[in-house]
């Protein structure tokens, strides 16, 4: 885990800062991974949420933009969800659940309860890959997708190493730590009862934590993006930006200001753009 350095922050400004990073045209991003479900009427079906998260951070806010890039036609869409005082996350993949018999869906944005104290039942489970604040929030969420998962009882092809649900957690760490941002992963497997035939148990994973920003401490700061499921297709708005595209490049000169906070973005100093 990299190591949480001080940073002078203001943390009142994060929430008021949610908003669109810049208009911009990207590309098409062309991704086929179905929403698995099971045969069986009484049980449980899953759609995946697909997309792709850009963060800006500077030394006093936080500014993201969250793009649907969908997986398949009707499935939810990236949702915001704020997590406490300091954090909010982006939900993708198994974040809606439906049960063919009932017409709301299950959603993991909601009914989520704010951890107070860390849980002793799951202290020193994540091999410090995560401070204490981190991990009790990823616990909630796992002991909510647990027993959905469990429902599905068919063998499903879907790749190992693609997460079933991720999270991306955006906000300021304690103690003037500054901005940060983590993806929250959670992967499952599944193994066959011999006993029941075609009968598969389903379980998830505890969490995976994986810190994306800061960067280390001599690496330049640019714009953080990533995207599910897997590695971002096509370039990214850093890129896009460094390599001066059409649009972006009028945008900037469009206005003095914007072309300070690009110039500044692509120097690797985007802690410094307004």
């Amino acid at each position: 885990m990299r190591e949480r350095t001080r940073w002078p922050v203001a943390y009142r400004k994060f929430l008021r800062n949610v908003f669109a990073l810049l208009a911009f045209s990207i590309l098409d991003l062309a991704i086929s991974a179905p929403a698995f479900a099971q045969d069986k009427d009484d049980e449980i079906v899953a759609t995946l949420a697909g997309g792709r998260v850009i963060i800006h951070a500077t030394q006093e806010s936080i500014t993201f933009v969250a793009l649907d890039e969908p997986i398949e036609a009707g499935s939810a869409p990236p949702r915001v969800m704020s997590l406490d005082s300091r954090h909010v996350a982006v939900l993708l993949g198994s974040s809606e659940w439906r049960m063919p018999a009932d017409p709301n869906p299950i959603r993991m944005d909601q009914g989520y309860t704010r951890t107070g104290g860390p849980d002793p039942r799951y202290q020193s489970s994540y091999s410090g890959e995560a401070e204490a604040d981190l991990e009790q929030m990823g616990v909630a969420f796992l002991e909510k997708l647990t027993p959905l998962a469990a429902r599905l009882h068919h063998k499903l092809d879907f790749p190992a190493d693609q997460p079933l649900f991720e999270l991306v957690v955006i906000g300021f760490g304690p103690r003037d730590y500054g901005p940060e941002v983590w993806t929250v992963e959670y992967r499952m497997t599944q193994s066959n009862v011999a006993t029941r035939g075609d009968f598969w148990q389903t379980r998830v994973l505890r969490p995976r934590f994986v810190q994306i920003y800061p960067p280390e401490k001599h690496d330049p700061r640019k714009l953080v993006e990533t995207c599910y499921p897997g590695l971002c297709k096509g370039p990214t708005l850093q890129q896009l930006l460094e390599g001066n595209e059409p649009g972006l490049e009028k945008l900037a000169k469009s206005d003095s200001k914007v072309a300070k906070a690009v110039a500044v973005i692509t120097n690797g100093q985007a802690q410094k753009a307004v």
